[in-house]
């Protein structure tokens, strides 16, 4: 018999959060067209992905998160990973500057964007298997650039990748591997109402690869971050840019 590829997902179970539209939804369609069975958990139901199971879920509330774990160990008995691309970002609005931020504003960012993360996290641990699984959060170059404009979000995925690094030091032991993909700025419907195109033409400009960041390029970090192949790598964050920030 041969060999499982390592690097294949093939029958895992995986849970992403905020699968429904941006990142989330390249994730998705990534991880079934690999043979993942893929749980999404968002507010609205993913388009045109029928093999998908559908949870409506704020990640901030713990008994939705509950509910979700507890239907897909009913439906497949485990959960083998969790990507965590639930963020508030579309609906930040127009740049602001700190002393223009609001107190309900600076919350609400932090409250999906951290808060959201952990509670995730901590739902789906009690269903991992034994043999572990994997955990792969997104954060954003903008937590090491500090891009003008969104101060509350930039520090949302700053605690993101703390976050990351403190589960991976608690989980490694229960073989639970937990990193996270740093994307530059991403083509997609959300970044395009956000920056102007001159914006835009810039970030490209910086970049080592000069073409437009496509949700499929972290789709398909995200994707090795889920399988066997990446099983000694924990507590890292991938930066996914084309080379516009080396560290």
């Amino acid at each position: 018999m041969a060999d499982r590829d390592p690097f294949g997902i093939a029958g895992n179970v995986i849970v992403v959060t905020g699968g429904a539209s941006g990142i989330g939804d390249e994730v998705v369609a990534d991880l079934v067209d690999a043979g993942a069975n893929v749980v999404v958990a968002d507010l609205a139901p993913p388009a045109g992905r029928p093999t998908v199971i559908y949870h409506r879920v704020d990640v901030t509330d713990e008994d939705p998160l509950a509910d979700l774990v507890k239907n897909t160990v009913e439906r497949y008995g485990k959960v083998d990973g969790l990507v965590n691309c639930a963020a508030m970002y579309k609906a930040l609005g127009a740049k602001k500057t700190l002393e223009e931020l609001t107190i309900q504003e600076w919350d609400d960012v932090l409250r999906i964007n951290v808060r959201g993360t952990w509670q995730a996290m901590k739902a789906i641990l009690p269903a991992v298997p034994p043999q572990g699984g994997r955990i792969v959060n997104v954060s954003s170059t903008t937590a090491r650039t500090g891009t003008l404009g969104f101060p509350h979000y930039i520090a949302s995925k700053a605690a993101v990748e703390g976050l990351t690094r403190a589960a991976a030091r608690e989980l490694g032991a229960r073989g639970i591997t937990v990193n996270a993909v740093a994307p530059g700025l991403v083509d997609d419907e959300a970044t395009n109402e956000l920056n102007d195109p001159d914006y835009v033409a810039q970030a490209v400009n910086r970049r080592s690869i000069k073409r437009t960041l496509l949700p499929a390029d972290v789709a398909s970090v995200v994707r090795f971050l889920c399988s066997g192949g990446s099983g000694f790598i924990t507590g890292q964050v991938l930066i996914v840019d084309g080379g516009g920030v080396f560290v």
